[in-house]
């Protein structure tokens, strides 16, 4: 009997080794099903889905011709998903589930009659406030600014302003409008932020330029020049940063990422209409924690976020190139799931341009396999959903439930034990979130709990530390009273001693 549960064990164990080898080989290959996220020390652990790949769509499938580098998405306020065809000059107005074609936008009417066509458009943003169609001509250098029937409201050309360097091109490759009109676009070859237009077209400056990153070599170099003459200042090669990649916009805030792989400070940012990073001073990390290194190619590469999207319940989707990887985080910035790979099956990508979110779904282009696939939200991403939605709305004790049925489901997955950490806290369990937010590593709420759990131990035992207190001091005074009598009674002797 022993030595047939021997065999058992062995056999088990040699079954459990080759399902990790599995795992670990189709994690080096990217396979699209691969889910995983970060324990509370940086380290990639298995996870469960938040999204599944549910189908690709072509341009073949909606019966207008194959796509030709498609490079971005967008879908309005009523649900209409526009894709920016940039190879086939056009852009393809479709209903969110990507069935029928509702209209393809390739030719305009100007304001004097005229016909104008697009060339090589890359960004393209509807306005819920005005009905406007926003779309980066690339290839024209211009922004054109339509109705949906597409007649031109406003053409923006290259600034003429002293801020703006004469020598350099207008290439505009995404595009967004705020709630007053004023609008916003990436130009391919600037990194002092995105350049910045009046309603009617009037440059108005740059908008949200990246910071520089401080590393040792531009702190060396910032203080070798305050010592440098005039003449060797000019023939420095100065340092930039890097430039906006793509952004979008969230009520008051616009959002923006940049796919420098080189570059850690502003991956992400949060702008409101001054221009100031709202996340500027908080330690924050958008995409894998440690570059990725690919056995095949012998390479290692970074993060290189190429699009950004938020939707309608706050949540922060990014687009890596590298990894052809979506990192959803909650409107407080904490992962909640990593979906997609570089792979050539569904749910995996050879070129990530774009991503779109509505509802329970995402939508990323491929700008290299000419689709659009669609991810649909699991049962477990639900969860989390409401759960994430319930804790960042102040609800913490209602927010405890559905925390706990995510760890029941995902041991894991660390953002549950942050969740239930506050809610407990909330609650006056300051035992419980104590032992919930170290599992998390969550310092500051391991502290408060702490706090709060010295005052109740304090509270609770009140009458007996006030009564050993109070032995204390008297037993403290009565050997003072004790000793003083003592070496009273030592000087007395040693006088009567000294007289005789």
């Amino acid at each position: 009997m022993k030595s047939e549960l021997k065999r058992c064990i062995t056999a088990l164990s040699a079954f459990a080794a080759l399902a990790s080898v599995g795992v670990s080989s189709a994690s080096a290959a990217g396979v699209p099903s691969e889910s995983y996220n970060y324990d509370r020390w940086g380290e990639a652990i298995p996870s469960q889905a938040g999204y599944t790949a549910e189908r690709t769509v072509s341009g073949d499938d909606l019966e207008i011709g194959a796509f030709d580098a498609p490079s971005d998405l967008f879908i309005d306020h009523n649900g209409i998903m526009y894709i920016t065809d940039t190879g086939n000059d056009r852009i393809i107005a479709a209903d969110s589930e990507l069935k029928s074609v509702l209209r393809v936008y390739d030719r305009f009417t100007m304001p004097d009659g005229s016909e104008t066509r697009l060339s090589k458009p890359a960004g393209v943003y509807v306005s819920a406030a005005n009905d406007c169609l926003y779309i980066a001509d690339t290839e024209n250098s211009r922004i054109l600014v339509t109705d949906m029937a597409g007649n031109v409201q406003t053409e923006i050309t290259k600034p003429e302003s002293e801020v703006y360097d004469s020598k350099r091109t207008f290439l505009p490759q995404r595009v967004v409008a705020d709630k007053a009109g004023n609008v916003y676009t990436v130009l391919g070859n600037i990194t002092s932020g995105a350049a910045m237009f009046s309603p009617d077209g009037e440059f108005m400056g740059f908008y949200g330029a990246n910071r520089v990153e401080a590393t040792a070599k531009v702190v060396s170099n910032y203080f070798r020049s305050l010592f440098m003459s005039d003449e060797k200042k000019a023939r420095r090669t100065r340092t930039v940063p890097s430039g906006i990649t793509s952004f979008d916009i969230d009520g008051d805030f616009i959002f923006t990422c940049t796919s420098s792989s080189t570059q850690s400070t502003d991956t992400v940012k949060k702008l409101n209409a001054a221009g100031k990073n709202i996340f500027a001073d908080r330690e924050l990390y958008f995409g894998d924690y440690k570059p990725v290194y690919d056995a095949a190619q012998n390479k290692t590469y970074s993060t290189a976020l190429v699009d950004i999207d938020i939707s309608a319940d706050g949540c922060i989707n990014c687009l890596d190139l590298t990894t052809g990887r979506v990192f959803q985080y909650d409107e407080e910035c904490s992962l909640l799931f990593i979906t997609g790979a570089v792979a050539k099956q569904t749910g995996g990508f050879d070129q990530a341009a774009a991503v779109e979110s509505l509802d329970d779904k995402i939508y990323v282009l491929d700008s290299s396999k000419d689709t659009v696939t669609v991810f649909r939200e699991t049962s477990f991403g639900k969860a989390v959903h409401r759960a994430a939605s319930l804790y960042n709305d102040g609800y913490y004790e209602e927010a405890l439930g559905p925390w706990q049925e995510v760890l029941a489901r995902d041991g894991n997955y660390r953002r549950a034990y942050v969740g239930i950490a506050s809610a407990l806290l909330r609650k006056g369990d300051y035992k419980g979130a104590m032992k919930y937010a170290k599992l998390a590593d969550a310092g500051d709420i391991y502290n408060k709990a702490f706090e709060g759990r010295r005052r109740e131990f304090l509270k609770e035992h009140f009458t007996v530390i006030a009564a050993v207190s109070a032995l204390c001091i008297a037993a403290l005074t009565a050997l003072g009273v004790y000793r003083k009598k003592r070496r009273t009674a030592k000087n007395t002797n040693e006088k009567e001693a000294e007289r005789k």
